[in-house]
């Protein structure tokens, strides 16, 4: 099967790899859609934590059972997605139901080799039906989920400002679970063309550009000088995640979701006097996964609307690259093999 492998960082390769009968347990997908991700982009940059080469790289998937080994309740054909969040299911993590940071966890093409192949074997467990929906919004409920469960560790509530920075794939689905908890949104960050999407596709009313405004006087004007009761960093930047630090109401919470390999800094006195709740949020939950599809199969959300580069299989190796470049104004690539 035709598979591409990420050799070392700035070189991938397609070869032509075995494909193996999965295991008592597991189920063989063959894949059609591979979301291309920000952490697909940090591992090819050689930026991403955690990360050993040569690795296949790929989890925001979906595709069609071909071989479902008797898993309960899932049969050959089926259209699926799945948790890309591989658990042990005995440590403390996954015993207090939070399979989504256990101790062991292996993430789908980050810790172990992912979705860029024609076929993948996965464990049955993880597997998620389809409930109707077609491959692209399928490989896009796993980045969605991801923004859905920040919000429910943030327990936001109706009318109250969740300040998002970063309006990249996963602060756009932040924002859309944060407007559907019935929040008044807030999206900062220093694209543009990013701020825009976020008024014209998600109906984001209150947007700043941190290049070009200073961003604590402008919340404290949305916000009738209260500040944001939720901040919610989606940038993995060392520099804006420091800099949010300064945005949070007195009593307030903020979620880092964007990681980054540096030290965190921050006035203790600052934070001291806010009675700030610090947090992260890591991947997501099943629940989450299931929240997505029901408020896709709502139209609550328009997963389709972030795809704004697509290429065919063949043509990753070669224009992987390009993604990386800002004049490409790249929201969400999609690769397909059809």
């Amino acid at each position: 099967m035709r598979t591409i492998i990420c050799e070392e960082p700035g070189r991938l390769v397609l070869e032509d790899t075995q494909r193996q009968a999965p295991d008592e347990g597991y189920v063989q997908i063959r894949i059609r859609r591979i979301g291309v991700c920000g952490t697909d982009l940090h591992a090819f940059e050689g930026t991403q934590p955690y990360f050993n080469y040569p690795r296949i790289l790929g989890h925001e998937l979906s595709g069609e059972i071909v071989d479902a080994n008797g898993a309960a309740g899932f049969s050959n054909g089926d259209i699926v997605t799945f948790i890309p969040y591989f658990n042990c299911g005995v440590c403390i993590a996954c015993r207090s139901g939070k399979p989504n940071c256990c101790v062991k966890i292996n993430v789908c093409g980050v810790h172990v080799d992912g979705g860029m192949r024609e076929y993948l074997n996965v464990p049955a467990y993880a597997l998620v039906h389809g409930n109707g929906l077609g491959y692209d919004e399928l490989a896009l409920v796993e980045p969605l989920a991801i923004g859905a469960h920040s919000i429910r560790r943030a327990d936001v509530k109706p009318g109250e400002f969740v300040l998002v920075v970063g309006a990249g794939p996963i602060g756009l689905g932040i924002m859309e679970f944060a407007r559907i908890a019935g929040a008044n949104v807030i999206a900062v960050d220093v694209n543009a063309n990013r701020l825009a999407f976020c008024r014209e596709k998600l109906q984001v009313n209150h947007v700043i550009d941190a290049s070009t405004e200073n961003v604590s006087e402008q919340l404290a004007l949305i916000t009738n000088g209260d500040m944001p009761t939720v901040v919610i960093d989606a940038t993995g930047s060392l520099k804006a995640i420091n800099n949010s630090f300064q945005y949070i109401a007195h009593g307030g919470t903020y979620v880092l979701v964007g990681l980054q390999k540096g030290d965190i800094s921050f006035s203790h006195p600052e934070y001291h006097k806010r009675e700030a709740t610090l947090m992260s949020s890591r991947n997501a939950t099943r629940e989450d996964f299931e929240h997505v599809i029901a408020s896709i199969r709502k139209g609550w959300i328009q997963p389709t609307n972030y795809i704004t580069h697509r290429l065919a299989f063949e043509e990753v190796v070669n224009e992987f690259e390009s993604l990386l470049h800002p004049s490409k104004g790249v929201i969400k690539a999609m690769i397909a093999l059809d």
